[in-house]
């Protein structure tokens, strides 16, 4: 097994880790920053698969904007309630 393979897997693995952490955390806000380092552990792989332009986009909009939009809606609803 060369480095490169090893790290695609222990990226995997980290991927599904980050993935059933995001579903089993009890926290909205943990949940949020672990679906975060979902997105960021996504764009890495992409970028590991050559595909940098989709990794880019996979960085900016799922890290970026959708954890500011989950921010913003829950901070939202938590006034009004």
């Amino acid at each position: 097994m060369t480095a490169y393979e090893f790290a695609f897997l222990l990226l995997l693995a980290l991927l599904v880790a980050s993935a059933l952490a995001a579903v089993l955390v009890r926290g909205y806000i943990t949940s949020i920053i672990v679906l975060s380092v979902f997105s960021v552990l996504m764009a890495v792989v992409f970028a590991f698969l050559q595909a940098v332009d989709v990794a880019m986009a996979e960085a900016v909009i799922g890290a970026g904007f959708m954890t500011a939009v989950f921010v913003t809606a829950i901070a939202k609803t938590r006034r009004n309630t």
